[in-house]
This record gives structure tokens, sequence and C-alpha cells, in this order.
């Protein structure tokens, strides 16, 4: 029966697309029709910027998968999925031109059960440290480096293995929250490692070749009031973030600038999911055709995710699941007219302004945002502004010249290997890269009503859906994305 449900949701991308387009219902993390039907596959956010780790220059990046997870589900609870490959590529030296990654680093998990005579599933206990007796379900993984470099040779690194922390239950996992007790909701963001909860830190994983990773459950640090934006852009002040409370599942890791050849240039940063194939024998035909399904074999890729908002804001419904099991290497082909003749600009002259304020046609400054659509971070800046354990308007007592809004709020970086606006004046945040606490709906459709192909640029707004912050702070430290939401003690916007 499961091979039945995977090949319905998951196989014939290209024959089923049309079918399923007209059903689509957009919301954020829920880009494309048929991935939606694939929740521990599907993407929710792809992160990327220059930070520092005990004096050296690192690239940090972070993919999110599993949106809207239900804090404290039962009996069985949300779990990165066996069966998945993720990976997260990076395309060097000038390859982010084109979308060629040149590097790949891939996450795989197994899934451990201590006793399987029992009813629970998860937890049989109080967890005191990660993987203790009282924590029946744990995962563990390795991460692989594949260098697309050296084709025909032994291309594949083992950088190590880590394990993967409790869920954060409530009384179960008391650790996670406000007083070490399980009624209370999560601890907030905190400023220094010291201060990370017990199991965060236990988690952290420091890999060869100076590498650093986390997997485990997190907050999602996406915020934007996407049921607006998709009711008509019938946009409401004060906005509600619609993934206020939710959870997902997170990898984050640390990559040594050195390990890449340096820092000057600019990386493009890009990341996908892939299921196992199985073959299906059509009846009366004596030939076997390959779907995604659990089953060994080769990996048929199911998702992709660069910068925030391109197959969801822009792509149209007819190519979103194409989008989904291409390479960024086909955006120019595919993808480039969307970002050219963005229809969200013509939205938000019609339904928004009631007049042509968004200039609508031959918008080579979004496209030069989206197309390819990686993640672009220049590496020669120094390291990026955190938004950590701030307040709800985003200003931070750790960092103030933060801000969600990035180059639109005043908070840049200098470059040394792009002119930039001007004296190598660039984006402290996205697009370029994107750190936690980026309002990347605000900057997306600030760009969009504004026109950044003259000198100097027209500027209009900041104008985004009213939603300005986290409902939760951030870490200002490694793995940065908040504690994940107690299960007992959690709130939603509405």
């Amino acid at each position: 029966m499961k091979r039945i449900e995977y090949l319905l949701s998951r196989g014939m991308l290209a024959l089923l697309a049309a079918q399923f387009a007209g059903a689509a219902h957009a919301s954020s993390h829920m880009d494309a029709p048929l991935i939606t039907r694939d929740p521990s596959a599907n993407t929710t956010d792809v992160y990327a910027f220059v930070n520092t780790n005990g004096g050296k220059k690192c690239l940090t990046v972070a993919l999110g998968v599993y949106p809207f997870e239900e804090p404290g589900i039962g009996p069985n609870l949300y779990n990165f999925d066996d069966n998945v490959l993720y990976q997260i590529h990076l395309a060097l030296g000038t390859d982010y031109k084109v979308g060629k990654a040149d590097l790949s680093y891939q996450f795989q998990f197994t899934t451990h059960y201590k006793n399987q005579t029992t009813i629970l599933p998860s937890y049989l206990g109080v967890v005191e440290n990660v993987g203790d007796a009282s924590q029946n379900l744990t995962q563990t993984y390795t991460v692989t480096k594949v260098d697309h470099r050296m084709p025909g040779r032994n291309n594949t690194t083992l950088l190590g293995a880590g394990v993967v922390p409790p869920n954060n239950q409530g009384i179960a996992t008391p650790l996670y929250n406000q007083g070490d007790d399980g009624e209370n909701p999560a601890k907030d963001g905190v400023a220094t490692a010291a201060e990370l909860d017990p199991y965060t830190a236990e988690a952290i994983t420091n890999l060869s070749h100076g590498y650093r990773v986390f997997a485990g459950q997190r907050d999602d640090g996406f915020y934007g009031d996407i049921q607006a934006v998709f009711d008509l852009l019938q946009l409401r002040n004060p906005g509600v973030d619609a993934q206020a409370g939710f959870n997902i599942h997170e990898m984050v890791l640390e990559i040594p600038v050195s390990e890449l050849g340096g820092d000057q240039q600019i990386v493009g940063v890009y990341a996908t999911t892939s299921r196992r194939q199985i073959a299906i024998l059509r009846p009366g035909e004596g030939h076997f055709d390959n779907f995604p399904g659990e089953d060994s074999g080769g990996w048929v890729q199911v998702a992709r995710q660069g910068n925030p908002l391109f197959n969801e804001g822009l792509v149209a419904v007819a190519d979103k699941d194409l989008y989904s099991s291409t390479s960024p290497t086909q955006d120019e082909m595919l993808f480039k007219k969307y970002a050219l003749t963005p229809q969200l600009a013509h939205l938000l002259n019609v339904i928004v302004f009631g007049s042509t304020v968004a200039p609508e046609s031959n918008r080579t400054d979004i496209a030069g945002i989206f197309i390819p659509d990686l993640i672009k971070v220049d590496l020669s800046t120094g390291p990026c502004r955190l938004g950590g354990n701030g307040t709800p308007t985003g200003a931070d007592p750790n960092d103030p010249d933060f801000s969600p809004l990035g180059i639109f709020g005043g908070d840049v970086l200098t470059s040394t290997v792009q002119p930039g606006f001007g004296g190598g004046t660039v984006p402290g945040g996205w697009p370029n890269g994107r750190r936690f606490g980026d309002d990347v709906v605000t900057i997306a459709v600030t760009a969009i009503i504004s026109d950044l192909r003259v000198s100097p640029p027209i500027i209009r707004g900041p104008a985004g859906d009213n939603v300005n912050w986290n409902d939760v702070a951030y870490n200002k430290v490694f793995p940065y994305e908040s504690t994940p939401h107690n299960g007992r003690n959690h709130l939603h916007s509405q």
C-alpha cells in the first residue's frame, strides 16, 4: 500500500503536473502541488551567511523541512525520513552564474528504537541527555561531501556522524523550556553558547576538516502573513504570522571558508530532497518504469529550494512541480520569464495600488536576484550581523545595527570582489545570503515595487505584509535557529 501511495503522490511529476495545477492552494512552504503530499521531503527555507568560529571565517548553511509541525503531536512524532536524501549544494567561483553545483553536502538519517514492545514510540520517561534510556526513538545521521569537480574519481568524503536531539514534547523534555519546566513555553534565544539548552548543546557535533553540524527540531524561523497574501492580497495591519507556533526539522552546517577555496568569491547555495526509485511493471508492456519510493535504487529529486518566495511567488502553477524536479542550470531557459515579467508586480498594481507603481516588464533587476535560483553569498565581507535574542520589533541589544530589512534598513556590508552599490556596499542580508531574521517578504515586495535597474535606484517602501519579526527570538550562536516550541505550551497567531 505504501508503494502505491508514493507512486501517486511523488511519481510521474511531468505527467501529473497539469492535472493538479488547477487544484493548487498556495501557502508558505507549500510551493508546489505535489510536494505538499510529502512533508518529510518538503523543503521550507534555505539560509546561508558568513560568520566566524574560533577566529576563522565560515559559511553557515541551513535547510529546513517538514513544514507546519504541530508541537507535541503523538504518539508518533515528526522526524527526519530515513528514505529521503537531504542535500545542500554549493556553486563555487563563477559557477553561481549558471547554477552549477561544485559541492554537495548529503545528510542521511537512520532511526533506532530501544524498545519496540512498548506502545510509547518516542519517550519512556524524562529525557536528561540526548539519546539516553528515556529517549526511545533516536535518529543518527551521516554528513558526506561530494565534489562534482572530480568526475570519474573517488569524489566523496565522509565528514562524520551526528545524533538528533529529542523533539520538544513538554514534560518528557523539560530542559528545552523556561525554568527547565515542561509546563512552560520554550526558552528564548541566547547570546552565548554557554546559555544554549542542554539538548541543543549536546547535539552540536564537530566533524572532520573543521566542519560543525546540528540536525534536529527547531522553531520555524520564517515569518509572514501568508494567509493574507494569498487571500487576494487583502493585507491587514497588524499582520498575522502564519508560521507562529509551528516547528520544523532543520539541518545546519558550518563550513570553513578555507574548504571552499578562500573568501574572494561569491558562492551560490541551494538545496534538494530526493527519494529512492521503485520499479513498476506496466501491465502488458513487458518493461519497468522507475518512480520515487522506499526501495533501493537511484535517487529521484522531488523538491528544490533556493531563494525565498521564488517558486511560491513568481512561478506559474503550470511549472511549479517542474521547478521541484529540475536544477538551477535550467532556470535561465525554463523560469527566467517569470522573473522578467513578475505577475506579482501586476497584481500589486491592480489590487493594492490601483495604478502602475511596480514596473511590470523587463525586470532584469528581479531576474538578477532569482536567476539562477541560488542564494548568492559574498564570502569576501566580514561576518554578517545576526538578528538574535532581540525584541518582537527586531531591535537587538547585542547588535543594534542589525535590520531585518537588510539594505532597505541600512544594514550593509563591504565587499572586496564586487562594486555593489558603490564602494563595495552590498546588502547585510538577503539577497546577499540569507540570515535568520531577514524579513524576506518585505524585502521581496519592496524590490518588486522599486526599480533597481537605474542608478541611483528608485526605492519605494519598505512595504510588506505588516509582520516584522519572528514570534520567538533566534539564537546569536550556532545553530542560530530558535528553540523548538513546547508541545504542551505554545501559541499560534490565531
